[in-house]
């Protein structure tokens, strides 16, 4: 090396005594060489420069002929990891890229990757400047003409709040690693997990992690193949509460209850008797969780009842009597099965159990696998985008609403593109098909019956009562667990306040074992919107019982 520093310094005429120095100098002189520059195409010698730097190169100017400073425009993503699945990450642009749009885009630039930098590149890019430079033969600038000033890129204002999913991601983590360590039991190794807030009646999202995260600023300048690796291994950019596609067990069953109350095949003052065991057909006889558990079954409950206890039972019956096409019918109008239209890439459709499934899965379609779609089960799978979807519309009494991330966009005039025309883009760009589902009303008696039935859960004597007991804002929800594979996935949706509902929260963690462990995270998450702070410490010590597990049978 020392020879090479000595050959290169005779080479350049480069006579400091320094080595160090010396070779900083052949570095540059060497760059020079290979690379070339001209007063059209000046060679970058350095990146983020100190101010000092700055004011000496400035001050010193005639020192440096030739040497100008030049501000570029950076992505900084001041929050980290923050809301990192939502907002995506840029990254260099490719060959193909660039030889696509070289009117607009530059060999060295960078462009959005994932997330809300990738959808809405063509909105936050701007257009670059344009100079026609006046020189003579001997590359002598005699002038300089600006023939075309650059234009910034549109402001997107998302509908996210900044705290709210702060504190979303901070105690999903925590509830992750609680699972994980055996806060609750040593059966689960919690392995990740999502949660999604929705506003009931705008329809937009308010929070939504999912867990592992990223940081961004990684790629601003160039990821190391360390870096991106490790994330790779982690499967960190995989946004679960899009991409995903889970089973929900229990927290479908009100799709079950609405379906069969609608359709008439129970109604709200009906008692349907729990035995246990399912014996209506011969050949497929499944069990009550409850049966499991206790070697009996919860007896005579209605549907209010059968939803505060999670009655499998009761479903069963329910489904039997009303079919697959009818409980069908309900699910897609609540959006199951179907892609939301969220403006973010990647977003699955997820699977609605029916008999179609299980002709792709290239199986036969029997009985009991609409009792398992009454509970939530069967080929059921859904993103959690969906499933807060769907419980934002059963809380706002069966009305409709579209997840929405975008808040408005603005351009860099201060004026405000139409609603209309960002949709029709988005449409456009991810290849989204118009929702023709079945407009459908629901009698408030059936919904109260259903709404009763979620506010027992958080009550004394429900599933989640032990973490909502002297909440000060009452909250319906439900819990439930979903069998995937040799995993145990944890889920709660809920909604508040009861009485008069703004939001929605559905939270989801992967072999998290009882919908009560996660339970918590939607506690953070509803005193944090309704500005209580409640410390997640205070979560009475009774969530150290036991749940149940609602298993397949």
């Amino acid at each position: 090396m020392l020879r090479n520093t000595a050959y290169f310094a005779k080479r350049y005429g480069i006579t400091s005594e320094n080595i160090k120095e010396a070779r900083k100098i052949i570095s540059i002189r060497y760059e020079m060489s290979t690379k070339g520059y001209s007063s059209t195409k000046p060679l970058s010698l350095a990146e983020n420069v100190s101010r000092n730097v700055v004011a000496q190169i400035s001050e010193r100017n005639s020192d440096f002929p030739g040497v100008t400073i030049t501000t570029q425009s950076s992505r900084k993503y001041n929050y980290g990891s923050l809301a990192s699945h939502i907002l995506g990450y840029i990254g260099k642009i490719s060959e193909k890229e660039y030889n696509e749009e070289q009117d607009v885009y530059e060999n060295d630039d960078y462009v959005g990757r994932t997330g809300i930098e990738s959808l809405f590149e063509n909105y936050l890019r701007g257009k670059k400047g344009k100079e026609e430079i006046e020189m003579t033969v001997d590359g002598t600038v005699t002038g300089e003409t600006v023939t075309k000033a650059p234009e910034q890129g549109s402001t997107v204002v998302l509908t996210i709040d900044s705290k709210l999913q702060e504190v979303a991601e901070t105690a999903l983590k925590n509830n992750i690693e609680k699972i994980r360590n055996g806060g609750f039991s040593n059966r689960y190794d919690a392995k990740g997990g999502c949660v999604a807030v929705i506003d009931v009646h705008s329809g937009e999202i308010l929070a939504m992690a999912s867990n592992p995260d990223y940081d961004p600023n990684a790629w601003v300048g160039g990821i190391s193949v360390a870096e991106y690796n490790q994330i790779k291994e982690n499967n960190s950019l995989f946004n679960k509460a899009i991409s995903g596609s889970y089973a929900p067990g229990s927290i479908f069953k009100m799709v079950t209850a609405l379906a069969g109350l609608e359709s008439g095949v129970i109604s709200t003052t009906e008692k349907i008797n729990d035995t246990g065991i399912y014996t209506r057909y011969r050949d497929y006889q499944p069990r009550c969780w409850y049966y499991n558990s206790y070697h009996r079954g919860h007896g005579y409950l209605d549907v209010s009842g059968a939803i505060e206890k999670s009655c499998n039972y009761f479903f069963y019956e329910t489904g039997n009597r009303m079919g697959i096409e009818t409980l069908d019918k309900y699910a897609n109008y609540f959006g199951l099965g179907r892609k939301t239209g969220i403006e973010l890439p990647s977003e699955t459709s997820g699977t609605l159990a029916s008999p179609e499934a299980a002709k792709k899965a290239n199986e036969t379609w029997s009985s009991g696998q609409t009792l398992q779609a009454a509970i939530g089960q069967s080929y059921n799978s859904f993103s959690p985008i969906q499933l807060v979807k769907y419980i934002g519309m059963v809380a706002n009494g069966g009305n409709k609403i579209r997840p929405t991330l975008i808040k408005r966009i603005l351009n860099a005039d201060g004026t405000e593109s139409s609603k209309t025309e960002i949709n029709e883009y988005v449409k456009e760009k991810l290849g989204l098909d118009d929702d023709n589902t079945e407009n459908l009303t629901f009698s408030g008696a059936n919904i109260n019956a259903v709404l009763e039935g979620m506010r027992s859960v958080t009550e004394e004597g429900g599933t989640a009562s032990s973490v909502f007991k002297n909440f000060n804002i009452e909250v319906g929800g439900k819990t439930g667990s979903a069998e995937a594979g040799s995993n145990v996935n944890a889920w709660f949706a809920g909604f508040a306040p009861f009485n008069d509902p703004e939001i929605a929260v559905v939270v989801m963690v992967e072999n998290g074992g009882h919908g009560f462990y996660t339970a918590e995270v939607a506690r953070e998450i509803i005193a944090e919107y309704f500005g209580m702070n409640i410390n997640s410490n205070e979560i009475q010590e009774s969530n150290q019982a036991t749940g149940y597990v609602e298993a397949i049978q």
